[in-house]
């Protein structure tokens, strides 16, 4: 974790938080997917797990462990599809011809590393619903938001638990930037660029 002014596509925050080993080591991901799963067991159908900022091996174990012989899946076809959507430059979310099924008709929840504004975790929401799929939640590693379009976010950590003095804003609202503090780098899911 870093302590700074940073900048995201849609935010400047004060902290940066890195989430890589999360989302690429397997036991430390395989230990974030099992807590993620405890809110949805056996209470949710989830056919998909539609994966957003690199939370892949996170998704995978995250359908192993909700597809576990022994553990109670209300999903009929005892498996389930771990699913990347790719991002037009326009930052809309697409399904091509061959991905599109994993969506269409299937109960889709979405993994994120963090949902800090919800502007990414909506676009899928409603990419979802485009594609004719239902959304049935949304999960994060680490959320400023307790929900999103009326679904809780389910995440690891947040603010409360976290950092109380976590700072999300707007670009022009940023109390960083009025007090002109120079932004210290560029994040995204790929990580950080530093100035």
């Amino acid at each position: 974790m870093a302590h700074g002014h940073f900048a995201t596509s849609h935010s400047h925050i004060n902290y940066y938080i890195d989430l890589t080993m999360t989302k690429h080591r397997l036991s430390e991901a395989r230990e974030a997917a099992q807590q993620l799963v405890s809110s949805f067991k056996s209470t949710t159908i989830i056919d998909t797990i539609l994966c957003l900022d690199g939370t892949e091996v996170i998704g995978a174990c995250m359908a192993s462990h909700l597809s576990a012989a022994g553990f109670t899946n209300l999903n009929a076809h005892r498996t389930i599809y771990v699913a990347t959507p790719e991002h037009t430059s326009g930052s809309q979310l697409l399904f091509r011809d061959n991905s599109a099924p994993m969506i269409v008709g299937k109960h889709v929840l979405v993994l994120a590393a963090s949902v800090t504004t919800g502007y990414t975790a909506q676009a899928a929401l409603d990419a979802i619903r485009y594609y004719g799929g239902v959304p049935v939640g949304v999960c994060a590693i680490f959320a400023c938001m307790q929900e999103c379009d009326g679904f809780p976010v389910y995440s690891i950590y947040n603010t409360k638990n976290v950092l109380d003095d976590y700072i999300n804003t707007s670009p022009h609202e940023c109390p960083l930037c009025k007090a002109g503090l120079k932004l210290d780098a560029m994040v995204n899911a790929y990580g950080i660029s530093s100035f």
